[in-house]
């Protein structure tokens, strides 16, 4: 084996400042925090083992790109993309028996901001743009692997198309012609993302608050007056979906009622989003885990919620605990 020069020695031994932007760009590849997670440790392995091969000639962050957009195609080939209750069809009516958990499906998950950008606190930043919110990861996911790497080398992280062409061993005009294709894809996709962006203003996080009282007491009310008029709803793993502040609030008050006396507690922020624990009531005792709220503020007003139902999975990824005393 050929004894790497003292400048990939050197490289080698400085990998993990790149973990976060690393995750971010696996994390968009693939739509789940776990699956971004294992595929940066491979991409670490990978550059490592193959290490005699850098001659310091190409950026050592080209270099990592290449091996965990490889690492993604290759954890990408033979499987389902990740979906979104919205991939279903249209929205349904607020009623128990809509509740369907569809076999051999992959949602999307959540990611916590500090996995994907440690520098950055979480508490004040949603995100200065919309390149990791839930509504453009889902899109990414009806990309075929190629083209949604090209896009987000591309339009996300700004690289030129000859570095992209020199990423991937193709052309210019081959990354070219697969970002047309790729826009043109996102473009048809049904996954709006919504206008708010940025960091929460004073009057977002006085509006949350708000929410979260109102929540907590059940206040019909109050709800009403913190929700859009076209307010959505999910609860994966259930496919089914709401469209409309009335049938949100008719499910919250109806099927949904076993809410009622919910704790609400925020948490790091998710995809840049503002993010809380619910917790139930537990009838032994405290109040356990039901679901992670994912938010979207548009206007001022909430305008989409989506609640995470894998608990046991995802609480502990946002620091949450699994049951909270009375």
């Amino acid at each position: 084996m050929q004894t790497p020069t003292l400048a990939a020695q050197h490289a080698f031994g400085e990998l993990e400042p790149y973990r976060g932007e690393l995750t971010a760009y696996c994390y968009r590849m693939l739509a789940s925090p776990f699956d971004a997670e294992d595929a940066v440790q491979d991409t670490f392995v990978r550059a490592w083992r193959n290490r005699e091969q850098f001659e310091g000639r190409a950026a050592m962050r080209s270099w990592l790109y290449r091996i965990a957009t490889n690492v993604c195609m290759d954890s990408l080939k033979n499987k389902e993309r990740r979906a979104t209750p919205m991939d279903f069809g249209p929205a349904k009516e607020p009623i128990e028996s809509n509740l369907n958990i569809p076999a051999e499906i992959t949602w999307l998950e959540p990611v916590p901001m500090p996995m994907i950008a440690p520098e950055r606190d979480p508490a004040d930043v949603a995100v200065s743009n919309e390149s990791i919110r839930l509504a453009f990861v889902a899109a990414l996911q009806h990309l075929p692997a190629r083209q949604r790497a090209v896009l987000i080398l591309r339009e996300v992280l700004d690289w030129q198309a000859t570095e992209v062409a020199q990423l991937l061993d193709t052309s210019v005009a081959s990354v070219n012609s697969a970002l047309q294709r790729a826009r043109a894809t996102i473009a048809r996709t049904n996954h709006e993302s919504p206008d708010h962006a940025g960091t929460l203003s004073d009057s977002d996080r006085a509006m949350l608050e708000r929410y979260v009282a109102a929540f907590e007491r059940y206040d019909l009310a109050a709800l009403t007056t913190l929700l859009r008029e076209d307010a959505k709803q999910s609860m994966p793993p259930f496919d089914m979906w709401l469209s409309g502040r009335e049938d949100v609030l008719k499910w919250w008050f109806g099927p949904g009622i076993g809410c009622r006396g919910s704790r609400v507690i925020p948490t790091v922020s998710a995809n840049g989003m503002p993010t809380f624990g619910q917790y139930k009531i537990d009838p032994d005792g405290g109040y356990a885990p039901w679901a992670l709220q994912v938010l979207s503020i548009t206007d001022g007003r909430i305008g989409e919620f989506t609640f995470f139902l894998d608990t046991a999975k995802l609480f502990p990824l946002f620091g949450l605990p699994l049951h909270l005393d009375a």
